[in-house]
């Protein structure tokens, strides 16, 4: 686990954005994670171990790449 990432327990169903959305906190800086999945929109609650899973996800996609301001988009098959 990235010591640098801090996952705040916000997690809950954006309809503006038609996502899933939590925050992080990343290096002092907050950003909005947003998860557009088809699979997730259709839950009315998400479970810890799925949580869990898209935290990982995360992690994943920061090691690849750099956020752009303070919103990320990650678009999930």
């Amino acid at each position: 686990m990235n010591q640098a990432i801090l996952f705040n327990d916000d997690l809950a169903f954006d309809k503006e954005q038609d996502a899933w959305c939590f925050t992080v906190l990343l290096s002092a800086q907050v950003i909005s994670i947003y998860f557009h999945s088809m699979q997730l929109k259709k839950l009315e609650e998400i479970d810890n171990c799925t949580k869990f899973d898209l935290e990982e996800i995360v992690e994943l996609w920061l090691e690849k790449n750099e956020p752009e301001g303070n919103t990320i988009h990650i678009q999930m098959r």
